[in-house]
C-alpha cells in the first residue's frame, strides 16, 4: 500500500509508517478524576475537548496536584498530538504551550513527533480524511469503537521534505484560526440573540442592533 501512494507523489516526498516519525504515548492507568479544581489541580483533556484541531479549555475534569507531581505518564507538552482512540475515533488537536503540563486520559493517545517531522504538519495530516478514514478501517468493537497504540502505529503518512511541512502547516493552522474567531463570534452572537428576545418578549425597548 505504501509502495503504491510512493510512486504518485512529487520527487523527495515520502511514505513511512507513523511509528517512524514519532513517539505513541498511552496515558496509563488512569489518575483519581476531580470534577471540581482544589489549589494544585492540573486539567485533564478528554475525548469531548478535542474540537476543530484544537484543545478546549472547559475545565470539567482536574487531576490532583498531589498525585500529579513527579508523574509524567499522560502528561502533554506544547507539540504533541492528541488523537482519540475510542467513540469517535480519530479527533485530532495539536497541543499549545497553554496545555503544557496537563493530562490526557486513557480514552486519548498522544503522539510525539521526531525532528523529523513538523507537529502543525503531522496534525493537518492525521486530521485530513485519508487519515481519518484509515484509523476508522482499523478500529475494532462494535457498540464502542477504539483503535490501539500497535494499530494506529502502522498509519502511512505522506511525508514532504520539511520546508513543505512547515508551508502546508502554516497554511492549514491559519485556516484552523478563522474557524477559533467564526466560531467566537457566533457564539457571542447567539448571546446577544438571546438578551436582545428576552427584552423585546418583555416589552422593554432595546438598542438597535448594528
Amino acid at each position: 500500500m505504501i509502495a503504491d501512494v510512493q510512486e504518485e507523489l512529487p520527487e523527495g516526498w515520502r511514505v513511512v509508517p507513523l511509528s517512524h516519525l514519532c513517539e505513541l504515548r498511552s496515558a496509563g492507568t488512569p489518575p483519581a478524576v476531580l470534577q471540581e479544581a482544589e489549589p494544585g489541580a492540573v486539567p485533564l483533556v478528554r475525548p469531548g475537548d478535542l474540537r476543530e484541531h484544537r484543545i478546549v479549555h472547559s475545565s470539567a475534569a482536574f487531576v490532583s496536584g498531589l498525585r500529579a507531581e513527579g508523574q509524567d505518564r499522560g502528561r502533554v507538552r506544547a507539540g504533541d498530538i492528541l488523537v482519540t482512540r475510542t467513540g469517535t475515533v480519530g479527533r485530532v488537536a495539536l497541543v499549545t504551550e497553554a496545555e503544557t503540563g496537563w493530562f490526557h486520559n486513557t480514552h486519548t493517545l498522544c503522539v510525539r513527533p521526531s525532528d523529523e517531522v513538523e507537529a502543525p504538519y503531522l496534525a493537518g495530516f492525521l486530521a485530513g480524511p485519508g487519515a481519518m478514514a484509515w484509523m476508522n478501517s482499523h478500529a475494532a468493537g462494535s457498540a464502542i469503537r477504539s483503535i490501539t497504540v500497535g494499530a494506529l502505529a502502522g498509519l502511512p503518512v505522506v511525508l514532504p521534505p520539511l520546508a513543505e511541512q512547515r508551508r502546508i502547516g502554516a497554511v492549514l493552522g491559519a485556516l484552523d484560526e478563522k474557524i477559533r474567531v467564526h466560531e467566537e463570534i457566533a457564539h457571542t452572537t447567539a448571546l446577544l440573540r438571546d438578551s436582545l428576545a428576552g427584552l423585546l418578549m418583555s416589552g422593554k425597548q432595546p438598542a438597535d442592533p448594528e
